[in-house]
This record gives structure tokens, C-alpha cells and sequence, in this order.
């Protein structure tokens, strides 16, 4: 097994260098691909250092049997076929290609059987916000079909990068230094703040990240489920948190629920609201599962259920979702000789 991560240096990058080795991925060889900044660094794989490699296009891809591609979308989109070329399945972080028709876009524990002969080469990783509520909601389309969704969502600095984290950091010792804050990666200080906008704003008064989890939901769910989203940035390092509202079908009970979310997979169950037991992503960066809790009948409509969920999205929304693609692919003897 020969595989290729390309966009290294990156936090997403970063993130599947540790989980590749974490999970004890099967690969023999491992390439690391970058920009002119990255190229010629060095990072250790295994006790291994490797260098990164300069993305060409070339014939550098030739034998590799995956590449976990988190580049941005318009690399992405001009080093497809530089990619693909000689049979590599490219699993891709970026939106460029979510929506094609001819690219399956995947979350292993809800539809992994689209990732099957992807008729260009391409896999899709969903936007992180779509990929931990997926998860979730699995559970219960499980008990009755989802008719639609209400979510906010509590999105994480890291969510717009590195550099994005570094910044919210150093707001708060300025602000705590009675200095003005540097304002850079977002529209608005972000310290001591919450910021109800997240991507560009588009005509219909949603933003692109909020249509995104309209869109790629009924993707991945193949499903008329009608999603409506308010997605916000708060002044939080890492882990994204989500309010979601469902409506059903037929009545789910918070007993129901409750049993569905502690039987998913990849779902931990963490609701125990009297002894103050509820996700938060002080505790849960890092960690690789969807927590849910909060769970209750909703008041205000017979068919309706409020949980609480959070996800590090670095991890299951980005760098891990794409790694359980692979893994999936391997099981089934899709992927490797």
C-alpha cells in the first residue's frame, strides 16, 4: 500500500499524519506533497522523517494507491487529473467537487457504500458542520425518517485555520493588556465575542457554510430531509458545537433517542444533565467521536427532539472521516493490492 498526503503542512495535513499512525493505517510508503512554502520540509512518520515533496504535474502519483488531499479547492481542482491518472482514488477535504454528480461524497457510518468505484477517482469529505450532524442524525433516521432539521451551530477558530487560531489567542492578551485587538481572519474581533457569520453571505440571506449543510446532508442521507442552518463562530480554540432540531416522521421518544445514539457508530452517548454530564469542547478536542447530548422532547411540536452534539472537526470533520473512507475501502477490497 502506497499512499500520499498532499497539502502536509497544513493543520488538516498535520492531523492525518498523526492519525495514519495512530490507527495503524497498512501503508508500505508514505509521500508528502506541498506548495513551494512546505516543499523540502521534513516531518516524522513512524520514527521516519519525510520530506514533502513539491505537487507537480507530473508523474509523481504513479503507484500511489490513495492520496488524502487537503490542499484547498482550487489545487484540488487543478491537480485532479494530475492526481487520478494512473488509478490513485484522491479522497478530497475541500468543496471542490461535493456536489458533482459523478463524485460520491461520504460519511463511513452513514452511506459508505457510495465510496465504491468513484467514477472519476474522487472521493468527497463533507464540510465538518455536515459531518458531525450526519452522524448524529443517523441514529435517529434509523427509528423514522428525518422531515427536516433546524441547527445552529458554535464553530470553532480552528475551523478557519491555523493562523485563525493564533489570532483569537492573541486577542485575548491584548484585550487583557488594554491593547486593541488584531483583527485579521474574521470580520469582527472574535475574543469575547460570537460572530453569526461563518463563509460569504449569499443571495438568499444563508451563508455558503450554512447552505452546504442543506445540500450535503440530503447528499449523503439520499434524502429529501430540509435542513435550515445558522452557523457561528465563537471563542472557542477547537471542537464544533451544534443545537439541532429534528422533526420526524412519527414521535421519537428521548428514551428512544437516548438507546439509538448509545448504539451508533460513532456516536458517545454523554447525557446526564443532573449530574451535569453534557458534551463541550473543552473536553472533547481531540477525541474522534460525535458526542451527543442535551436530548429532550421538543415543546413546541408533538414530532420534534433537541439534542446537543459536538465534534472535534479537525479529526471526524476533516482528517479522520477521510482516513475511515480509506479503512472502509481496504475492508472490502476496494483499495491495495
Amino acid at each position: 500500500m502506497r499512499a500520499a498526503i498532499v497539502g502536509a503542512s497544513g493543520a488538516v495535513g498535520q492531523e492525518f499524519l498523526k492519525i495514519l499512525e495512530q490507527r495503524d493505517f497498512p501503508v508500505d510508503e508514505l509521500v508528502l506533497f506541498g506548495s513551494e512554502r512546505s516543499a523540502g520540509r521534513e516531518y516524522m512518520f513512524k520514527g521516519k522523517p519525510l520530506k514533502v515533496k513539491l505537487l507537480q504535474d507530473n508523474d509523481d502519483f504513479r503507484g500511489i494507491d490513495v492520496a488524502f488531499v487537503s490542499a484547498g479547492a482550487g489545487t484540488s481542482k487543478t491537480f485532479e487529473k494530475t492526481i487520478t491518472r494512473y488509478g490513485t482514488i484522491m479522497i478530497d477535504n475541500s468543496s471542490a467537487f461535493r456536489m458533482d454528480e459523478d463524485v460520491p461524497l461520504v460519511v463511513p457510518e452513514v452511506n459508505p457504500t457510495d465510496a465504491i468505484r468513484p467514477p472519476r477517482g474522487v472521493i468527497a469529505n463533507p464540510n465538518c458542520t455536515t459531518i458531525q450532524m450526519v452522524v448524529a442524525l443517523q441514529a435517529i433516521e434509523k427509528l423514522s425518517h428525518i422531515r427536516r432539521v433546524h441547527v445552529s451551530s458554535y464553530q470553532a477558530a480552528s475551523g478557519a485555520g491555523a493562523a485563525a487560531m493564533d489570532e483569537l489567542g492573541k486577542q485575548f492578551e491584548e484585550l487583557l493588556a488594554g491593547k486593541e485587538p488584531t483583527v485579521s481572519k474574521f470580520a469582527y474581533q472574535l475574543a469575547f465575542n460570537v460572530i453569526p457569520h461563518v463563509d460569504v453571505f449569499l443571495d438568499n440571506g444563508y451563508t455558503k457554510e450554512e447552505m452546504k449543510m442543506y445540500n450535503e446532508t440530503r447528499k449523503i442521507m439520499h434524502s429529501d430531509i430540509a435542513v435550515s442552518a445558522t452557523c457561528v463562530r465563537v471563542p472557542v480554540m477547537r471542537a464544533h458545537s451544534e443545537s439541532v432540531w429534528v422533526e420526524t416522521e412519527r414521535p421519537v421518544t428521548p428514551e428512544e433517542a437516548r438507546e439509538a445514539f448509545a448504539s451508533a457508530e460513532g456516536v458517545t452517548l454523554w447525557d446526564d444533565p443532573q449530574e451535569k454530564k453534557y458534551p463541550m469542547p473543552l473536553f472533547l478536542a481531540g477525541c474522534d467521536d460525535v458526542y451527543v447530548g442535551r436530548i429532550r422532547a421538543d415543546i413546541s411540536n408533538p414530532n420534534g427532539l433537541t439534542f446537543w452534539c459536538v465534534s472535534d472537526q479537525i479529526r471526524k470533520g476533516a482528517a479522520l472521516n477521510a482516513v475511515q473512507i480509506a479503512e472502509y475501502l481496504i475492508r472490502e477490497g476496494h483499495l491495495g493490492k
